[in-house]
């Protein structure tokens, strides 16, 4: 759905001439804008919301998961999903679904489906929906990271419009990780939506235009099942780099920005006024990938190598501005799968790397790619430096993030590289049977062992996920990964979003995507 750019709002006029005649203006506009207006300020009806990102939006990733983007922020607020998690637990929660039975053998989930909910364009919402929704992530041109989960329901019994009874291959203990996260499509409109014609949801707001690199808005839908949102509309306002975010918030151009490097945010929010959201359930661990292929790095003694030689108390500290903590595994703190003994197993050891290196004898030069535009390039050179102080030397390769995606997904590095992944904050199993670094039956790495494909499983295959038969094959994993190395983590980082004080009620998921369905402005001249 393409659309020439709208007319602009008298408001949106008078800000774009502050803006030409200088920064001076532009200052004094956004003290303004702070000083009239606190979190605690009386709640405006309607108003248009301007939410900074990074990239455009892309119709052929559009079911992937990634971390802040604009795909993930349109699916959140124009599609709706069966269930949803907290910020607290994993337990799921009422959405289309309202609620559900799982059979005595773990092989089959009745959910009973919401009644009245429509479509934006007016089509009712029944089973068969879902049975197009979940079946979607088994076809092109969508390559998401639940398909193997969704691949193990064998069967959708749809004859009830109003209940869906999911048959399952075996006991699946991230069922709910998948019904989390799948948007709802419409059955009738999937191949538009392949194409990017028509997003049509079931959601708070309806996909209203698309401007290709500059911006995409959506408005409130007045008919949704869980009453009118406060805002009349959202703008997500296209960037390059985080450093054009960042002077569209300070120049008070946007009301939220997500995808400011830590340094721009923590200058934003403890010098300027604005608000710093964590982003808490979505925590994302960054991490030096191995392409255990690769000659130089095939012997697992370089690896050890490598995971002593990594300062990552410095990256945390000076890269992401202390948001974070260290790790050697991928586990949050709020995993039932963290194991904080085995995050002491490698720590900033420089002689340590020297001395097992001595035993290796000499490693050739070693490709290190990251994605241009972020934090990577910071973390990137940290490594190289660390490395290169043991005696390796690393080539830094710079991608932009569609490379850096098409090389993650199509084991595609030569060496190694530096990313962030998700996913442990879900149900553990879910990190080896879903995330592309870590997928068992095939991952970024090229790394294949019996073992690790056996307990990832275990843990898959184990109906409750905080079992002590699903404990025990999280430590089966952490063993793997500990002695095989073929990702070397670096550390938890809670990712943060920057806000002006005129917006509350911001909501996010696990994806870090936006929820705005309770969002409102605090500020009668942002209304529309």
């Amino acid at each position: 759905m393409f659309r020439y750019p709208r007319s602009r709002k008298p408001w949106a006029i008078l800000l774009t001439v502050v803006v030409v005649l200088g920064l001076g203006g532009c200052r004094s506009a956004v003290e303004a804008q702070q000083s009239t207006a606190t979190e605690s300020g009386p709640v405006t009806a309607g108003g248009e919301l301007r939410v900074g990102v990074i990239g455009d939006l892309q119709p052929k990733t559009f079911l992937q998961i990634g971390t802040g983007n604009v795909n993930g922020h349109v699916l959140s607020n124009v599609f709706d999903t069966l269930v949803t998690y907290d910020h607290e637990t994993l337990t799921p929660h009422p959405s289309l679904a309202t609620s559900w039975t799982t059979s005595a053998d773990g092989r089959s989930l009745t959910l009973t489906l919401r009644d009245g909910v429509k479509f934006h364009n007016g089509r009712p919402f029944t089973s068969a929906d879902v049975r197009a929704s979940l079946l979607a992530y088994l076809a092109g041109p969508w390559t998401p990271q639940f398909t193997r989960t969704a691949a193990a329901i064998t069967d959708y019994d749809v004859s009830d419009p109003h209940r869906v009874v999911l048959t399952l291959a075996h006991p699946v203990g991230n069922i709910f990780d998948l019904l989390d996260s799948a948007p709802i499509l419409d059955a009738s409109s999937i191949d538009e939506l392949k194409a990017g014609k028509a997003f049509n949801g079931t959601g708070p707001f309806r996909f209203d235009s698309w401007t290709p690199n500059t911006s995409v808005r959506l408005t409130r839908n007045p008919d949704y099942w869980g009453g009118p949102a406060p805002l009349t509309a959202i703008t997500f306002v296209e960037a390059r780099d985080p450093k054009s975010l960042y002077t569209r918030l300070r120049t008070g151009q946007l009301d939220v920005a997500n995808g400011l490097t830590d340094n721009d945010h923590e200058i934003a929010t403890r010098r300027y006024g604005f608000r710093d959201i964590a982003l808490t359930s979505g925590e994302t661990q960054v991490y030096v990938g191995v392409n255990v292929a690769n000659p130089a790095l095939a012997d697992r003694r370089v690896r050890r190598a490598i995971a002593f030689a990594v300062d990552r108390e410095r990256i945390i500290k000076d890269v992401y501005r202390g948001s974070g903590y260290a790790v050697n595994l991928p586990w949050p703190r709020t995993s039932p799968a963290f194991d904080e003994a085995g995050n002491r197993t490698y720590r900033h050891d420089v002689n340590r790397a020297r001395a097992i290196l001595r035993e290796v004898g000499s490693v050739p030069p070693i490709d290190l790619d990251y994605t241009i535009g972020g934090s990577d390039r910071i973390v990137a050179e940290i490594v190289q430096s660390n490395l290169r102080e043991i005696g390796i030397t690393v080539n830094l390769v710079p991608n932009d993030r569609t490379i850096q995606s098409t090389k993650l997904i199509g084991g595609g590095f030569s060496g190694l590289w530096i990313l962030r992944h998700a996913f442990a904050q879900y149900t553990p199993s879910t990190l080896a049977v879903s995330a592309y670094p870590f997928n068992a039956a095939k991952n970024s790495s090229n790394y294949t062992n019996p073992e690790y494909t056996a307990a990832s499983e275990a843990a898959w295959k184990t109906a409750d996920p905080e079992s002590p038969e699903a404990l025990a094959a999280y430590r089966r994993l952490d063993r793997v990964w500990l002695e095989d190395l073929f990702l070397i983590e670096i550390g938890v980082v809670i990712p943060r979003a920057t806000a002006a004080p005129t917006v509350r009620d911001i909501d996010w998921d696990r994806r870090d995507q936006f929820h705005f369905s309770r969002t409102n402005l605090t500020t009668a001249d942002r209304r529309s």
